[in-house]
């Protein structure tokens, strides 16, 4: 399967929901799957936190296959035999679009200059993004976690901009716990004396805070049972405790490994940028502070689906959305499927998800 990567610049300047603006705005991204004659085939996949464009391809850094290539490919969920697949890196992050790490208009690294953004700024660029492919009218966006509100804000802000939509393990808002461990995060990277204030591009950069944050979120993106099942108290390359500080026990050598594998590929300031927009997220907010209102008049079916082991964003949640969605009268379907991985199971080996995407989809 070919991937096609393209930058393009949108034209203009990109208004911000803070108040301000980005006046050059780049956005990296690739393809997959011919667009057929009337561009009717079109789905957006809109990547998680830490995501990226490389949906279906190598990462170019790490090399590791794509973050989703086990849904998207030839008679894959996602099929790109029938589909046109377009995934865009976010705004704030730092694979290839306009984020903290990119040249302000001085020519320097914008670092903590860089305006505070949202996940509808966000969806903005992307609505950009596809005014210049001229895509009018999208067959599905989809997203899981982080995706998953960029596809309920487009929904919500732009309805007429796609047909199908499909959110997974996703929420409307973040609760306060949510918000709690996304702040212990910046404040390790911050607290961290390589990040000087942001400035430090160019040399090292806050390579232990950003660990930290790393091992503090995977942490919240796997279950109790999935972490027991493949660590439980399990020692590390050693017969015996080391009375010591040094990684014990399996589970924290693994966390490590996370942590510093994170860092060669992430940059800590979009890592603040990104956590800060998914904490300002509050869809019913931006519609009046009633959820249902954002969905008023939409003609796109809906699907909804939770994992029952997932703790950072549970079925509650998504049954929140679903009951909105009623309330607005809107074609919306639900499920909850169970899986012991967690949060992380939108991205591994669930068979009913296959099935429920590759039905959704059509």
């Amino acid at each position: 399967m070919n991937a096609h990567s393209q930058t393009l610049t949108l034209p203009g300047s990109l208004p911000l929901d803070g108040g301000g603006e980005l006046t050059r705005v780049e956005l990296a991204f690739e393809t997959y799957g011919e667009l057929n004659a009337d561009r009717s085939n079109a789905i957006l996949l809109c990547h998680a936190l830490t995501g990226d464009q490389y949906v279906a391809s190598p990462h170019p850094i790490t090399g590791k296959p794509g973050w989703w290539e086990r849904m998207v490919g030839p008679g894959k969920p996602i099929d790109t035999d029938r589909f046109h697949i377009i995934c865009a890196n976010v705004i704030g992050s730092c694979m290839g679009s306009t984020g903290p790490a990119s040249e302000a208009s001085d020519g320097r690294p914008y670092a903590m200059r860089f305006p505070v953004i949202t996940i509808r700024d966000m969806v903005r660029a992307h609505i950009g993004l596809l005014d210049m492919l001229d895509i009018e009218t999208l067959h599905a966006v989809v997203g899981g976690s982080m995706g998953g509100m960029q596809a309920l804000s487009l929904a919500a802000n732009w309805p007429d901009r796609a047909r199908r939509v499909l959110v997974i393990a996703s929420t409307s808002r973040h609760s306060a716990q949510n918000i709690a461990f996304h702040e212990l995060g910046r404040q390790a990277i911050m607290a961290d004396p390589r990040w000087q204030d942001g400035s430090y591009y160019g040399g090292d950069g806050p390579d232990n805070g950003l660990a930290v944050a790393r091992m503090a979120a995977h942490i919240t993106y796997l279950s109790e049972e999935a972490l027991t099942g493949k660590f439980g108290r399990n020692l590390q390359d050693r017969e015996a405790k080391s009375f010591g500080f040094d990684a014990d026990f399996q589970v924290e050598s693994y966390l490590r490994y996370q942590g510093s594998g994170f860092t060669r590929r992430f940059d800590a300031n979009s890592y603040l940028y990104i956590t800060r927009a998914m904490d300002y997220f509050d869809l019913a907010e931006e519609h009046g502070g009633k959820l249902a209102d954002a969905f008023a008049g939409t003609d796109a079916r809906f699907c909804l689906v939770s994992f029952d082991s997932d703790w950072l964003y549970p079925t509650s949640e998504s049954r929140h959305v679903v009951h909105a969605l009623n309330a607005a009268g809107a074609a919306v379907s639900f499920v909850e499927l169970s899986a012991p991985h967690g949060h992380d199971s939108f991205l591994l080996d669930v068979p009913a998800l296959d099935r429920v995407i590759g039905g959704f989809l059509g």
